[in-house]
């Protein structure tokens, strides 16, 4: 007797089924990030708030998919985007894990690269525009690895989840 039955994982891969999983997925980690900014208090740099919007585009795809009378191949294209979406994330979750262990130098808007001004007011005008929160700094870790090295695995499973479910017939 198999652990799982073969009917019982089909229907994970069902493409309609598999819209609502990815878009739940999707909802589920952006929620996680709200709670974690809201709640707990971490303040988003801008490559984590960039790391919100692949999600938020699929949970748009994944819902789309779910629409009555969409065919089975309209399905899978949209788990396809969602795939892509997900490559997306994952690879700015590891630029920004990247620029979190000093692997890559980050943008000037976030790493606190290139505060220089020609006169003392240019100076205090690009500090008090720059961000308060910086994307070279790590404000919360479990086992060493950050959020963003979380959101990179996170949106590589889901990605492969996606893609596997878009490439069934």
């Amino acid at each position: 007797m198999a652990l799982f039955p073969i009917s019982r994982t089909d229907r994970l891969f069902d493409a309609r089924s598999a819209c609502a999983l990815v878009a739940l997925a999707a909802a589920l980690a952006l929620g996680a990030a709200f709670f974690m900014q809201y709640v707990v208090g971490l303040a988003p740099c801008p490559l984590c708030i960039a790391q919100r919007w692949p999600y938020a585009a699929v949970i748009v795809l994944g819902l789309a998919g779910l629409a009555p009378g969409l065919s089975p191949t309209s399905r899978r294209a949209l788990l396809g985007l969602a795939a892509l979406a997900f490559l997306v994330g994952a690879g700015i979750a590891v630029y920004h894990a990247g620029i979190e262990q000093g692997w890559f130098a980050g943008p000037e808007s976030c790493s606190g690269i290139g505060v220089t001004g020609d006169s003392v007011e240019e100076l205090r005008r690009r500090l008090s525009a720059a961000p308060v929160v910086r994307c070279d700094e790590t404000p919360w870790s479990l086992f060493g690895v950050s959020m963003a090295g979380y959101n990179a695995a996170i949106s590589l499973m889901l990605g492969a989840f996606a893609a596997t479910a878009a490439l069934r017939r």
